[in-house]
């Protein structure tokens, strides 16, 4: 093996060099350095963050072509990048918390490692190396969703979630040996792509193909694969609910078309057409009809992301422009997901407080949390001028240029589920503004860093409202 190889892979060699420095930190630390631990960990990180951007991007192939570091797969590394910046800022008062303090150095190292095999299913183009990044993001998130060790919530979430996990992993395993053995003996995406094409595969590869989007569909909670989704979001903490809900969710779908794209197009087009149809008109469908009834908001915000899983899945669709669509729309659904999860986590670190009918009259109390809210649910609703409108725009536009008069049926179908998740992010907008009665909330003023962090996801979802144009340059830089 040429050892230099691993010189391509420089967004893991910065991830893989935090986390060796936080662990030695906590693990050395003395008692009086460790309250320092979260600035170190969070500057540390946001360091990173802007040197994964900065860093020059090849199409650099290493490891026999089974690992890809490509303008697109580092961007979207950028992306998760933020999200989790986001999520460390919202998380550092809840981890200085007498019940998170002693184990706040765990927190961080596990969410970088989950980050690391995140990283790996962005750039693997053989399925052992994405199978090995999808373990390694998702066994410590079972660990991250028991972290309450003394709520009986939480590990009634971390048992559905490891159980739910190992049963789709052994799914996705029977699917990837049979397309090993009826795809001509291969694991490279490439391979399989080609072997289809040139009539090898048989009939159970479709089986096959059934059993992989199984398997990754739990892990993007799509209908009909998402019942955990509620449950694990609601006894999971609420930061590692945030992160659960957006970059976990961004890496499964950016890895998703990547796998359609490169290794089963081909038998996509001509057999798994209509059934994605059918998966994302449920995905989009049940997430919304069931978010309606929702009053404890993590369970609300559960509902809304298998909504919005749906809608970034018609990215897919589109193959081509549909890539940077849906980059987009993930980098704008985390700055709106987040902002409204920031509001939650605060609000629930200063009165422990979950209920829609507890936020009643929380313009009186809190006006510019009331503000970030509405902001955040308007943006998630797609209502203009914010950006989440611009991303639906975009996506719904690269879905119907194609010309398929099926993919113009999907999109209106999508529009029509539009106009319900309008409802439902509305009624939290009313509860806040309109519906009469007493805030349970008292006025109080929130941590600098979870002011930090709601302050960029209120930026981010103005600037991207009022610049929509730079899609463009995300165009450009993906598919030149």
């Amino acid at each position: 093996m040429d050892y230099s190889q691993f010189g391509a892979m420089l967004p893991e060699l910065i991830i893989l060099g935090v986390f060796l420095l936080v662990f030695l930190y906590d693990t050395f630390g003395c008692d009086c350095s460790k309250k320092f631990l979260t600035p170190f960990t969070t500057v540390l990180f946001g360091l990173a963050t802007v040197a994964i951007w900065l860093i020059p991007s090849y199409d650099e192939y290493i490891f026999g072509g089974m690992y890809v570091n490509d303008t697109a797969c580092q961007a979207m590394k950028a992306i998760l990048n933020v999200g989790v910046f986001i999520v460390f800022l919202q998380s550092a008062k809840w981890t200085e918390s007498d019940e998170v303090a002693i184990r706040k150095g765990e927190f961080y190292e596990l969410i970088l490692v989950t980050l690391f095999g995140m990283y790996l299913m962005i750039s693997a183009r053989h399925f052992l190396l994405f199978v090995i990044g999808l373990e390694s993001a998702s066994l410590p998130l079972a660990a991250l969703v028991a972290f309450n060790k003394k709520h009986y919530e939480s590990h009634e979430a971390a048992a559905k979630y490891i159980l739910t996990a190992v049963f789709s992993s052994a799914i996705l395993m029977m699917g990837l040996s049979f397309v090993y053995a009826f795809s001509g003996g291969s694991l490279y995406f490439s391979d399989i792509c080609s072997n289809i094409v040139n009539g090898r595969g048989t009939g159970l590869l479709v089986v096959a193909l059934a059993f992989v989007l199984a398997g990754i569909g739990f892990k993007l909670s799509l209908v009909p694969f998402h019942l955990w989704t509620a449950d694990v979001y609601q006894g999971a903490p609420t930061a590692i609910t945030s992160y659960l809900s957006v970059i976990s969710k961004g890496a499964a779908a950016f890895a998703f078309f990547v796998i359609f794209a490169q290794a089963f197009g081909t038998l996509y087009s001509e057999v798994w057409e209509w059934m994605m149809y059918a998966v994302i008109i449920a995905t989009i469908t049940v997430g919304n009809l069931f978010a309606i009834r929702q009053r404890n908001m993590k369970r609300f915000m559960a509902f809304s992301s298998i909504s919005q899983a749906g809608y970034i899945m018609l990215g897919v669709m589109a193959g081509g422009i549909g890539l940077a669509s849906m980059m987009y729309y993930i980098f704008v659904y985390i700055v709106s997901n987040l902002g409204a999860f920031a509001v939650i986590s605060s609000i629930e670190n200063n009165s422990g407080k979950l209920s829609m009918d507890d936020y009643t009259g929380l313009h009186k109390t809190n006006p510019w949390l009331s503000f970030a809210m509405t902001l955040a649910m308007f943006s998630l609703a797609g209502i203009p001028p914010f950006a989440g409108f611009f991303s639906k725009i975009l996506i719904f536009t690269a879905v119907t240029s194609t010309g398929s008069t099926a993919l113009y049926m999907l999109v209106l179908v999508a529009l029509i589920n539009t106009i319900i998740s309008l409802y439902y992010y509305l009624l939290v907008v009313k509860a806040i503004w309109i519906t009469p009665g007493e805030s349970a909330i008292a006025n109080y003023r929130s941590a600098c860093s979870e002011r930090i962090a709601l302050w960029l996801c209120v930026a981010g979802i103005i600037f991207f409202g009022i610049v929509p144009f730079i899609y463009e340059y995300c165009v450009k830089a993906v598919i030149g």
